[in-house]
């Protein structure tokens, strides 16, 4: 554990008998105005908010998120914008857990520990980059943990024991688990095959474990929230931007759905 904060976000919702909730969306979507106002009534339901570095070529996303690293791109955004985004959604939430996601390019660009030190300046308690696997952690690992930022890794359905340990032994924060083998946004596999995938991962760590990829309604939520530590939700809050026309509208569409998703996830027994 390299931050305390994320610990302290499962601690409070193990002691509710219940599972975070994982929110994401990307910063500078679908301008940086309204972007800021969308991050901060997410935070408003989410135990961890995930805020999407934009980038040109999000090769882990699916249609849905690739298209708001194209919209955030488009209406300017850069990665001091994540960074006083970041910042917003701190001052307005000291107790939530935030963390970055997005791909080494940027990180990479502008040097691990300059993007460190401006990360936890803002506010950021972790870091998830999807194209830095463990056997590459050496660029970051010991920035990131000297900053304080807990490094985020990711398991598949295909992850053999050993990289299941690898994982455990150089990730802090929790383990994200992809439920299933493809982008974001796709259908989500057989929940039973998710549930024992998540309950071995759990069995040979300490740390939390969110699910997250394909969930895409209360029902969804619920069900992983029974057995997972944590249920990510990223494209199907994206979507709201895109289904929605103007701020308010998208806004309150936004609210609703991540209410939605809380009381199914409050409701879930774990």
């Amino acid at each position: 554990m390299n931050n305390p904060r994320i610990a302290n976000v499962f601690q409070r919702c193990k002691a509710e008998g219940r599972a975070a909730l994982v929110g994401y969306l990307t910063a500078g979507d679908p301008d940086l105005v309204t972007s800021r106002k969308l991050m901060l009534a997410l935070a408003e339901q989410s135990d961890i908010i995930e805020i999407g570095m934009p980038f040109s070529d999000p090769m882990a996303d699916g249609p849905v998120i690739q298209a708001a690293s194209e919209r955030a791109l488009e209406a300017g955004a850069h990665i001091q914008d994540v960074f006083e985004i970041t910042r917003s959604v701190r001052e307005a939430h000291p107790e939530i857990g935030i963390v970055l996601m997005g791909y080494a390019n940027i990180p990479y660009t502008m040097g691990f520990e300059t993007f460190s030190e401006r990360a936890k300046a803002a506010g950021a308690d972790g870091l998830l980059i999807v194209d830095i696997p463990p056997e590459e952690g050496h660029i970051c690992d010991e920035i990131l943990a000297a900053h304080g930022l807990d490094r985020i890794l990711l398991l598949s359905p295909t992850s053999t024991d050993e990289r299941i340990r690898l994982a455990c032994n150089h990730g802090t924060g929790f383990i994200y688990y992809v439920s299933l083998t493809g982008i974001t946004g796709a259908d989500m596999g057989d929940m039973d095959e998710i549930r024992i995938k998540t309950a071995h991962i759990q069995s040979m760590s300490d740390m939390p474990v969110c699910v997250g990829f394909g969930i895409k309604t209360p029902e969804q939520a619920a069900a992983v929230g029974a057995f997972a530590d944590g249920v990510v939700v990223g494209s199907h809050f994206v979507s709201q931007i895109t289904a929605n026309s103007g701020e308010q509208a998208i806004c309150d569409a936004l609210t609703a759905s991540a209410l939605a998703m809380k009381e199914a996830i409050c409701g879930a027994t774990t």
